[in-house]
């Protein structure tokens, strides 16, 4: 399992933004989105969403709102990604090798799914998976009072949606790691089910899926009911 998580970036990612010559690191909070103005990009968000039957909780940047988790965290780790041109063996970029949402109390939060997504600097979201209709990763939280440490993709239900939802058959690049012991990626405080660490890994074999870091703008987490019948 892909442990330590590491930007060659350095410096705060402020109101939600990366890019350029800053760490991707920034204060995410969960809710129900409000109409907000973020410095130097223009966003405009509903004050209430609904995808499918289930009511979104959106959070982005540091506008505060109340949803199963009242505060976390988003860190964008990269790595080299090695391009070379003739003239220029040393061509590449530093891809985004995965996104951490620390602090997340998958008590209060459980059963609920998971999702994150990346927005560019032009506000466009990104493929984050093989096909360029993959906009979101999610999986569904563990729906137990006392979670535990898992990687297995398949009882998060780890998925490809759509932007607006719709579940996208592909192959999967991704995996994830859900940790509720150890220290914290963002900070390094001690993990736990009230303050855990989900880190989808957009694609370990650097493959199929290389995201440039320099385009991101945004990461944005989101939870939706997930009901059982």
């Amino acid at each position: 399992m892909p442990l330590g998580l590491q930007s060659p970036l350095s410096g705060r990612v402020d109101a939600g933004f990366g890019g350029g010559s800053q760490r991707h690191k920034n204060k995410v909070i969960f809710g129900v989105a409000l109409a907000c103005i973020v410095p130097f990009l223009l966003s405009t968000f509903a004050a209430s969403v609904t995808v499918g039957s289930g009511a979104l909780e959106f959070g982005q940047g540091s506008q505060q709102a109340i949803a199963c988790d009242p505060t976390v965290f988003a860190a964008i780790s990269e790595e080299w990604h090695s391009l070379p041109v003739a003239g220029d063996t040393s061509a590449g970029f530093f891809r985004v090798r995965g996104v951490t949402i620390s602090n997340l109390d998958l008590v209060a939060c459980k059963g609920k799914k998971l999702r994150v997504r990346l927005i560019n600097t032009a506000g466009a979201e990104l493929a984050i998976g093989p096909t360029a209709d993959i906009h979101v990763l999610q999986i569904s939280l563990p729906n137990v009072d006392a979670p535990v440490s898992t990687s297995d993709a398949g009882a998060l239900a780890l998925t490809y949606l759509t932007g607006d939802g719709a579940t996208v058959s592909s192959g999967m690049a991704a995996v994830v790691s859900l940790n509720v012991s150890g220290t914290s990626i963002y900070d390094g405080s001690d993990l736990s089910p009230t303050s855990a660490d989900v880190t989808f890994y957009v694609d370990p074999t650097a493959t199929l899926v290389n995201l440039d870091g320099q385009l991101i703008g945004r990461t944005t987490v989101e939870t939706v009911n997930n009901p059982t019948r």
